[in-house]
Parts: structure tokens; sequence; C-alpha cells
């Protein structure tokens, strides 16, 4: 699992690459915290490269979302391809997060 974070103006892009498994979740996590402490901007989650989210991935995006809506900012789910749409759709994430 590889994460790139890009910051441009007050738009933070989180890129996923791989697969967000229970193991990759904690290093994920951790890589996640500056963006978590601009949360009060707007968070992208891009989701082109990801072929894989576990339960444990789903949190982080909860986590996510929660430090955006406690500091005023937005989180934007970018890209999913049909698996992970069907992951969000099962687990009611679709009606959670702006999906583009």
């Amino acid at each position: 699992m590889e994460v790139k974070i890009t910051r441009k103006g007050n738009e933070t892009t989180v890129f996923f690459i791989g697969r967000l498994d229970t193991p990759a979740s904690q290093e994920v996590a951790k890589e996640l915290q500056p963006v978590l402490e601009n949360a009060s901007d707007t968070i992208i989650l891009d989701c082109k490269d990801l072929m894989y989210i576990s339960s444990s991935g789903l949190r982080i995006f909860l986590s996510v979302r929660k430090e955006a809506a406690i500091k005023g900012g937005k989180v934007i789910v970018r890209d999913i391809n049909d698996n992970i749409r069907s992951v969000f759709m099962m687990t009611g994430f679709l009606n959670l997060f702006v999906i583009e």
C-alpha cells in the first residue's frame, strides 16, 4: 500500500495506491496525521488506484470525515472503481461522502 499526499492551496489530495487492508491501515493512519491536522480545508481521497478496502480502511475514511466535520472541512472521495463502490454501497458510505 502506498499513499501520496499533495497540497495545493486549501486542498489536500490523498492518493491511495494498492490494497488498504488491515495490516496497511496502521501505517496509512500514521501517514494521514498531517492531513487530519489540516482538516479544516478540502480533503480529496483519490481512489483511482485503490484495489481493495477492508473494514480497517473504511475506519480511516470515517476518521478523516469526522475530523473534517469537527474542523469545518470538506471531504470528497474521487474515482472509486466498481469493487470499492460496491463496498461503499453495502456499508452506507455512499450516503456519508461526496463521491466524484
